[in-house]
């Protein structure tokens, strides 16, 4: 887990001072960022390692947070998995989210008819996070991502299209925070974003080939709300059926479009920050 950046919204702040933050909650948080899709039950020895908490505060923080439902037993031991509160919580989240309402519609009805998969996303962290998930329903092949899915800043097309969408000093700083946390594995993944990223710039949405899934292409578009948040929207697809060329010349208008009315709908702008 990256721990060089924290985030207090949807936008990007230098990291707060010490003593305006509460270490208890930090790490409590911290102990639920551990679970993901991928690793859905961990045991106290893993949170521990993960965290890097020492064992009897991760013990203290654990059975809190099963109190308060956000935490629970898993099958087989000492274990635990994410609680229902946590449902709760997203439920209140997803509701206050008007553009999920507005864009629903016009998303189903892009992804039916070019037979792809069409996600809205906010930025979190270091990922973006699918708030809506839109699959054609004649589509062989498609990335299994749904609403809490999370794609990566660097390599998927949401999180270009978020990172040209942010000023350039938040941008940077976003980029800073992805290279502390990838080491030298960033090297090799900054010289594909750089690129991708002025081209992206210069086109107003960002591709993705092959480069978050191995067979699957994807154009996203940033979304900006009235109060200044970013929001991304993509289509994609099979790589046998929508190769880079057909994404830019048949898909990428109609993602624009896409994105351009779900914006005026909700009255935001589709728009590149400058430098």
């Amino acid at each position: 887990m990256a721990q060089s950046l924290k985030v207090v919204d949807d936008t990007v702040s230098a990291p707060p001072a010490k003593g305006d933050t509460v270490s208890a909650l930090e790490r409590g948080i911290g102990i639920l960022r551990c679970f993901t899709e991928q690793v859905p039950v961990l045991s106290y020895v893993e949170l521990e390692r993960a965290t890097g908490i020492p064992r009897p505060t991760v013990v203290r923080l654990v059975a809190t947070l099963m109190a308060q439902g956000l935490l629970r037993h898993a099958p087989g031991g000492e274990r635990f998995m994410l609680g229902a509160g946590i449902v709760s919580l997203a439920r209140v989240f997803l509701s206050s989210l008007d553009v999920r309402a507005v864009a629903r519609g016009p998303m189903q009805a892009l992804a039916d008819e070019l037979g792809g998969s069409v996600y809205l996303a906010i930025r979190e962290g270091l990922d973006m996070v699918l708030i809506e998930a839109c699959r054609s329903r004649s589509s062989l092949l498609t990335p299994r991502l749904d609403v809490g899915s999370r794609a990566p800043l660097a390599s998927s097309a949401l999180g270009r299209a978020c990172l040209i969408a942010l000023p350039a000093a938040q941008r940077q700083h976003l980029l800073d925070s992805l290279a502390m946390g990838r080491g030298a594995d960033w090297v090799q993944s900054s010289s594909a974003l750089a690129p991708a990223l002025a081209a992206g710039r210069a086109a107003g949405y960002c591709l993705s080939i092959g480069e978050f899934h191995r067979d699957i292409n994807s154009v996203a578009v940033p979304v900006v709300d009235a109060q200044g948040d970013v929001m991304a929207v993509n289509f994609g697809g099979a790589a046998f059926d929508f190769p880079g060329e057909r994404l830019t010349r048949d898909v990428a208008p109609r993602i624009v479009a896409l994105a351009e009315a779900i914006a005026q709908q909700i009255g935001g702008r589709v728009a590149v920050a400058p430098d």
